[in-house]
C-alpha cells in the first residue's frame, strides 16, 4: 500500500489533469488488434463479442500492446456495442463487417428489445476481466474504460450495419424526434452503467466514443445528441469526481465546441478531448481554451508509410501542442490492421524520449 501511495503519478493521469509528467503519455486507440501477431494467435475465429466474454482472453489480449509498446495507458479489450448485445437486442459483431443488427431499431417495438444495462447482471465477465487487468498492470499505466457515445451505438441499431449516409438514423431523429429521444436515453443508460462498472471495479479513466458524430450537422448534433452526451458525462463526473473522461470523434471539427460543451458536463472539471488528425492541437486551444487537454493526433496513415514518416509526423504533433502538459499522444484514429508493430514502438520511444528531455 505505501508504495503504490508513495509512488510517481502516471503520466497519463497527470497529463489528463493538466499536469506535467515525466514524458508525454502515450497510448493507440485499437492498440490491441490485428496488428499484432500475438493478438491473432490469441484471439481465434469469429466474433470479438466471443473472446470479450472470455475474462482471461480479453485480459491477455489487452495487455499485449502494453508490453510490446510500453505505452502509458491500458484500454479495456471490449467493444460499443457490447451492452446492446448483453441485454438482448439482437447485434453483433461480424469479421470484416462490423457491428450488423438483422431487426434493426425502427419502431417503438423494436426499442422494448432494448432493456437497460445491469452490469453485474450482463456483463459480469467485463467486471471480471478489469479486476484481472488491475491486479496485473503496472500501478504507472492506468486501465482505460470506454463505451459508445449514444449516438454512434444508436446508427449501429438503427442502420443495422455501418453506413455511409446515415440514412435511416436521419429519418427517424426528424420523422420521430420522441422515439428518437427515448433511444438515447437509454444509449446514455447504457454508457453509464457500463463505464461506472469499469470504474468501479478500477478502472482509472475512461474514453466515450462517439466515432460518427462527424455525419451530423451542428444543428442536428446539438438537438438530437448534445443533451445525452451531456447526461453522460454529468452523471460519470458525478459519481467519480476527478476522474479523467475523454470524448472523441471522427470528422468532428466543426463539432469541437458542441463536444466540448457535452464532455464539460454539468459543472464537470475540463475534459480531454480526442481529436482526429484533421484538426490542429494549436487550433483547438485557441477555439477552447489554452489550458484545454488534447489527446491526438497522428496520422493513422502516416503509421503505415514507414518509421521515418511517422516520426516525421510525430515530431510535428509535438511541435504543434508546443510543450503543453496538458497533452496525451495518440492516434488521430484506430491502429489500423495491417500497422507495422515496430513502427508503433519507435513512435513510442520517440515521444518518451523527445519529451523527456524537454521536461527534465
Amino acid at each position: 500500500m505505501t508504495a503504490a501511495i508513495d509512488a510517481p503519478e502516471p503520466p497519463f493521469i497527470a497529463a489528463a489533469h493538466g499536469r506535467r509528467g515525466r514524458h508525454t503519455p502515450v497510448w493507440f486507440m485499437r492498440q490491441a488488434g490485428r496488428s499484432l501477431p500475438e493478438y491473432r494467435a490469441v484471439r481465434g475465429e469469429g466474433s470479438i463479442l466471443h473472446a470479450i466474454r472470455q475474462p482471461d482472453v480479453a485480459t491477455e489480449l489487452t495487455l499485449q500492446p502494453v508490453r510490446r509498446y510500453g505505452v502509458d495507458a491500458a484500454v479495456l479489450y471490449s467493444d460499443i456495442v457490447v451492452p446492446a448485445h448483453a441485454v438482448g437486442f439482437g447485434i453483433d459483431v461480424a469479421p470484416g463487417t462490423g457491428p450488423v443488427a438483422e431487426r434493426p431499431l425502427r419502431n417503438a417495438d423494436d426499442l422494448a428489445r432494448l432493456a437497460p444495462l445491469v452490469p453485474d447482471e450482463h456483463t459480469p465477465y467485463v467486471q471480471q476481466t478489469v479486476r484481472n487487468l488491475v491486479a496485473e498492470l503496472p500501478h504507472d499505466v492506468p486501465l482505460l474504460a470506454f463505451a459508445g457515445a449514444p449516438f454512434t451505438v444508436g446508427s449501429y441499431l438503427v442502420e443495422g450495419r455501418p453506413s455511409r449516409t446515415y440514412q435511416h438514423t436521419k429519418r427517424l431523429m426528424h420523422t420521430d424526434p420522441q422515439l428518437w429521444h427515448r433511444m438515447m436515453e437509454r444509449l446514455a443508460q447504457h454508457a453509464v452503467a457500463f463505464i461506472d462498472a469499469q470504474l468501479t471495479n478500477g478502472a482509472r479513466a475512461y474514453q466515450l466514443f462517439d466515432s460518427w458524430a462527424g455525419s451530423l450537422s451542428v444543428a442536428d448534433y446539438r438537438t438530437f445528441v448534445l443533451p445525452h452526451s451531456t447526461d453522460v458525462f454529468t452523471q460519470l463526473g458525478e459519481r467519480h469526481p476527478g476522474v479523467p473522461g475523454v470524448h472523441f470523434g471522427i470528422g468532428c471539427d466543426h463539432l469541437l465546441e458542441a463536444m466540448h460543451e457535452a464532455a464539460c458536463g454539468q459543472g464537470r472539471a475540463t475534459p480531454v478531448i480526442g481529436l482526429d488528425w484533421r484538426t490542429p492541437i494549436a487550433d483547438a486551444r485557441r477555439r477552447l481554451g489554452a489550458d484545454l487537454v488534447v489527446q491526438g493526433n497522428l496520422d493513422p496513415a502516416l503509421v503505415l508509410a514507414g518509421t521515418e514518416v511517422a516520426l516525421a509526423g510525430t515530431e510535428r504533433v509535438l511541435a504543434d501542442n508546443a510543450g503543453h502538459p496538458s497533452h496525451i499522444f495518440n492516434l488521430g484514429h484506430g491502429v489500423q490492421p495491417d500497422t507495422d508493430c515496430d513502427v508503433l514502438h519507435a513512435v513510442v520511444d520517440h515521444v518518451h524520449r523527445l519529451t523527456a528531455a524537454a521536461t527534465a
